[in-house]
């Protein structure tokens, strides 16, 4: 009896595990919240060796949108994943006509409402008659309104093989629908020229005069070439169009093609037409006149780079590395002189090892379409939470709490052993880490030259700027007569070498700061139970590094969970909700929050405006904040030229302001803007601020 019941539970099971097995198995249709996918064949059965159409229809609700190959200034394009039987293959999406989607200043590419992406699918030869053609899909896609969801759906379709010569029933209706909003080949001549105001894009021919007053767009293929958000303006004659257009972030080189589709007529029943012409000259970016900004030869731009990357060592973002490097220097007089100078060469290739590291990081995310700029990675507040714990630990190391060998940070009284150089390099790499948030003079227009150029020219220009803040010390490594000048070392080094723990702390406890503006208390809380965490993990390794084997290896199992500790409990405390939201809103109403919409509102009514673009993670903008732009002289100054102060903030990432620095040719902030009552373009500030400088601004009494 009981292995009879048994054996009716066992097939029970079986057959509820063969049914979920079933119910699990992907159909042509599944839908999420906002879009509903299917896929669809435009045949009912295949032959062997056919080629058809195949494709996804969505149906999108009111409101929500997805995205063209080129998405435009945000949002990924949807991609298929075709999962086929061995000798079939399906190709690159065919894709519809977009439409433009206008965000405030950002634009955007995509769809509403419906829309199907085709594929042609080619069976393979030796399909099997009598069997079927299993066609699987993952489909990924972005769906937007104010807010953005990535979605994820599988699909899968089997159509009949038949033999040759059998007549097949159609398929689903929509695969003609699609192809008729696919974009045909142009029938007209395409040029490409350039004025003084930016693109000319001009088509010639017979048959142009039916598309006389009808809306006429250009959508580029790529990101870059093309700025999308760039009003395009059309003349028409008889048998020609003439559209408009202004260059992006990567402009044309000469011999490069300019690909995209052309659209005629009402935004979501434009015909489109597949526009392809090779561009035979350079074409330089459109931008208000900036003198900073000015269109720079590559020597130009790496003598730039050198001069912002020397000053780069006088701007208070880099005082807490300076402490170790004077530190170095003093410990460093006695010693050999080949190994003086090789810390010298240590300290300089972890500067230069960091730029060309941020540099190929920058390179990789221009190449997928990201717009981003000199600083971006303070954006991150798992980034900014890294770099306060390393300020943190430095901090603790120079104070005495632990060492490891000649200390964390390789700076200790075995300074000139093997060690000691690798010390030398990472202080490098702190240097270079610590000196990302501010901006100097002469690096603006240096880094705004590379980010519109080649990899390699990028990299240079990277490689100069290091350069620049690694010289200093590199010189007086290789420099005796200045060694010679330096006190005697003597007790009095221990004392300084712990005060100048503190400024070490002073960039820590400023970074949390940070953090608090961008992630909330929360992320406060959790990064200073951290800090605590670090600093018992750093008392106990050092209590415990010249005890017995037993309690070394306790000690260092018990610092090393505290560290684990620390990172955990800071990620997911910067990845929780923000408690309170930060308002970007000053107390004392000095100025108001930027927006586009408020600037272009205010120069319309001729008021003079004064724009400030900023980050908290800037200290560049902080003192200039504090020292030009908060003085009572400044702000009566303000008051009596009646000037509306703006204010924006890109402590976190902002498409609206990120669209305004490209169209300043601006790597990053800080960045000063003062529009005149009336004028057409704005005047740019240089990077570092003085009240006069302000003041003489407003007053026109100084052209800058």
């Amino acid at each position: 009896m009981f292995i009879r019941k048994l054996n009716s539970l066992v097939l029970l099971f079986t057959l509820i595990f063969i049914a979920q097995s079933v119910l699990a198995e992907p159909g042509p249709e599944a839908a999420t919240e906002q879009v509903r996918a299917t896929l669809i064949a435009a045949v009912s059965a295949v032959h062997p060796g056919d080629e058809i159409l195949i494709g996804v229809h969505q149906q999108i609700i009111p409101h929500w949108h997805t995205y063209w190959k080129n998405p435009g200034d945000s949002g990924l394009a949807t991609k298929i994943q075709y999962q086929l039987s061995p000798g079939s293959t399906a190709s690159e999406i065919q894709w519809p006509t977009p439409s433009k989607i206008v965000l405030g200043p950002v634009v955007n590419y995509g769809y509403h409402d419906a829309v199907t992406l085709l594929s042609t699918l080619r069976v393979a030869d030796n399909a099997e008659v009598g069997s079927e053609l299993p066609i699987n899909a993952k489909v990924k896609w972005l769906v937007c309104e104010l807010t953005c969801i990535p979605q994820q759906v599988e699909l899968a379709l089997r159509l009949p093989v038949v033999a040759k010569g059998v007549a097949v029933a159609p398929g689903s209706p929509l695969v003609e629908v699609a192809k008729a909003n696919l974009p045909t080949d142009l029938p007209w001549k395409a040029t490409l020229n350039e004025d003084a105001t930016g693109l000319l894009l001009r088509l010639t021919g017979e048959g142009l005069a039916a598309a006389q007053n009808q809306a006429v767009l250009f959508y580029p293929e790529q990101w870059g070439p093309i700025s999308h958000a760039a009003e395009q303006s059309a003349a028409f004659t008889e048998n020609a169009i003439e559209l408009r257009l202004k260059p992006g972030d990567q402009p044309l080189q000469p011999g490069q093609t300019l690909n995209g589709v052309l659209a005629i007529g009402p935004d979501g029943a434009a015909r489109g037409y597949l526009v392809s012409v090779v561009w035979p000259g350079v074409i330089k970016p459109v931008a208000p006149p900036v003198a900073e900004t000015a269109d720079l030869a590559l020597p130009y731009a790496l003598l730039l780079a050198l001069a912002g990357g020397l000053i780069l060592n006088l701007m208070p973002c880099v005082f807490p590395v300076l402490s170790i490097k004077a530190l170095a220097v003093l410990q460093q007089a006695g010693h050999d002189r080949w190994q003086t100078r090789l810390h010298g060469w240590a300290y300089a290739a972890g500067i230069l090892v960091s730029f060309a590291g941020l540099a190929g990081l920058l390179i990789a995310l221009k190449a997928g379409g990201a717009s981003i700029g000199w600083g971006f990675q303070f954006q991150s507040p798992l980034f900014v939470l890294a770099v306060a714990y390393v300020m943190f630990a430095v901090g603790l190391s120079l104070s005495g709490v632990f060492t490891i060998g000649a200390s964390v940070s390789g700076i200790g009284s075995g300074l000139a052993a093997r060690s000691g150089y690798s010390g030398s390099f990472f202080t490098g790499v702190l240097a270079a880490v610590v000196a990302t948030p501010c901006t100097a003079p002469f690096m603006g227009a240096a880094i705004g030259f590379a980010l519109s150029q080649p990899a390699l020219v990028m990299l240079a220009v990277f490689l100069s700027l290091g350069a620049g803040l690694a010289l200093p010390y590199w010189l007086l490594c290789h420099w005796p007569a200045l060694q010679r000048r330096l006190p005697r070392p003597g007790l009095w080094m221990e004392y300084l070498k712990q005060g100048l723990a503190f400024p070490m702390y002073a960039a820590a406890a400023w970074l949390i700061w940070v953090l608090a503006r961008q992630a909330g208390p929360t992320a406060v809380a959790g990064a200073l139970i951290g800090c605590v965490a670090i600093g018992f993990a750093a008392w106990l390794y050092q209590i415990s590094r010249n005890s017995s084997d037993g309690r070394r290896r306790l000690g260092g199992a018990s610092a090393g969970l505290l560290l684990a500790l620390a990172v955990s409990g800071g990620y997911f405390s910067v990845d929780a909700p923000a408690l309170t939201a930060q308002s970007n809103q000053s107390s004392d109403k000095n100025w108001q929050v930027y927006s586009a919409d408020e600037l272009r509102r205010l120069r319309a009514e001729g008021k003079p405006v004064f724009v400030n673009l900023t980050a908290d993670w800037c200290i560049s903008c902080l003192v200039n904040e504090q020292v030009a732009l908060s003085g009572e002289a400044v702000l009566n100054t303000f008051r009596e030229a009646g000037v509306v102060y703006l204010k924006g903030d890109w402590t976190n990432r902002d498409p609206a302001i990120a669209t305004v620095l490209a169209e300043y040719r601006r790597s990053g902030v800080p960045l000063y803007l003062y529009f005149a009552p009336g004028a057409q373009t704005a005047e740019v500030l240089p990077q570092i601020l003085t009240p006069d400088i302000v003041i003489n601004a407003v007053k026109g009494i100084v052209k800058l």
